[in-house]
């Protein structure tokens, strides 16, 4: 009864060296397990995991044994230290190789830290990052806050929302860096903390959609409200609100885990589907917008929402670019050895957001003539020549001529 009997090993190796595990006999089929054909050919012990030792690194791959006494259903592992000196994706497997112990179930855990701290290789890149993007979003919000206070009486309910939008951005940003700094010192991650910033970048996400929407339909430059769209508007965002929330609580909270669960793949269908519906909505109503505003022959307004729908189109371009590569860089790096790049596939989302912020927050501004250019139906209205000038906001002398034309015209 006091002797050693089941026998599980835990397996410690470089993504790099997964072939210094297990052999094939005669060309076969390959095992981890060493087989009565395997001990004859490789001098393996059988019933233990084959091993290699590395051609840099006699050590490696690292074999951890852990046995159960006698008939006992229950064994502890000692706790142990693994040092690592070599850069790379590394995994851990527990392997039983005694069918004996099929069904066994294993409960513990693992502690890995980087020279840096505690964050995993490819989340490291992304503190910095947020850093940056935090200062982004910081100048970001300094100078449209300026304008916005400056012309506050002239303020569009449009450009409330885009100001909301920007806080929330910042907002989000200093939240992930915290939690990752939080993180990488700790080697603890709070769920709750991560939820909330989880949450503060879905919300996030769904207003920034929505307010894309908003502008392709108008609101606050052609037209004065959304009418009967509002409460479609309010349940495609509520809709969008929930899946993106799913998605990234399964992605961020809780184990960090470098292989993609069915899970995640089955929550982001919705955030996909959602996005590409949106996007469809969006220009959809971008064209009748400037068909709008082309039968009413508004110039200024035609020129910006021009603009306007070339720079969305470009992001699109740039998003079904990236989504393409983004699957042929996972598909061709099963074993994550492209990992310190990794961090880039999210950054890009973010960078594209930004940058479409800023394309809006350019084309609609805070201005003095604010409310009287939103609102003026029709371009026989009255406004003087140097309201048209700071609404074309450094345009070409030809457009300013055209709408001064148009006025006499009308």
């Amino acid at each position: 009864m006091e002797h050693g009997t089941g026998l599980i090993q835990a397996v410690i190796f470089e993504a790099a060296d997964r072939n210094n595990i297990g052999g094939s006999a005669y060309g076969g089929q390959r095992s981890i397990c060493c087989t009565p054909d395997l001990a004859k050919l490789e001098g393996c012990k059988q019933g233990e995991v084959i091993r290699i030792p590395s051609a840099t690194e006699i050590n490696w791959p690292m074999v951890l044994s852990i046995q159960f006494n006698g008939n006992d259903l229950s064994t502890q592992m000692n706790n142990a230290e693994v040092p690592i000196k070599k850069t790379g994706m590394h995994n851990l497997f527990f392997i039983a190789c005694d069918p004996k112990l099929k069904g066994t179930v294993m409960s513990g855990r693992t502690v890995w830290k980087n020279p840096d701290g505690y964050l995993p290789g490819r989340m490291a890149p992304l503190m910095t990052f947020y850093v940056y993007m935090a200062i982004a979003y910081l100048l970001l919000s300094a100078i449209w806050f300026s304008q916005y206070m400056r012309f506050w009486e002239d303020i569009l309910q449009l450009q409330h929302c885009i100001a909301a939008v920007i806080g929330l951005g910042l907002f989000e940003m200093i939240l992930w860096y915290l939690d990752y700094s939080n993180f990488n010192k700790t080697g603890m991650r709070p769920v709750v903390t991560t939820a909330w910033v989880v949450t503060v970048g879905a919300i996030k996400k769904t207003l920034s959609r929505l307010l894309i929407l908003s502008v392709s339909m108008g609101y606050g430059v052609v037209r004065p409200t959304l009418g009967g769209l509002t409460s479609k508007v309010l349940l495609i965002g509520a809709t969008y609100f929930v899946a993106s929330e799913l998605l990234d609580i399964t992605e961020h909270v809780g184990t960090i885990n470098d292989v993609s669960g069915r899970a995640r793949l089955f929550l982001g269908l919705p955030d996909a589907f959602l996005d590409a519906f949106l996007i469809l909505w969006i220009f959809t109503s971008l064209s009748k917008t400037l068909e709008q505003l082309q039968a009413k022959r508004i110039s200024v307004k035609l020129d910006i929402y021009r603009k306007f729908s070339n720079a969305l189109a470009v992001a699109v371009i740039a998003s079904v670019a990236w989504i393409t590569y983004e699957i042929y860089f996972k598909a061709t790096d099963p074993f994550n050895e492209r990992w310190q790049s990794a961090w880039i596939i999210t950054a890009f989302w973010d960078i594209l957001s930004f940058a479409l912020l800023c394309v809006i927050c350019y084309l609609w501004a805070p201005s003095q003539s604010s409310q009287r250019y939103a609102y003026s139906e029709d371009v026989g209205e009255e406004f003087d020549d140097e309201e048209a000038q700071s609404l074309t906001r450094g345009q070409s002398n030809g457009d300013v001529s055209l709408v001064k034309q148009e006025q006499k015209n009308g």
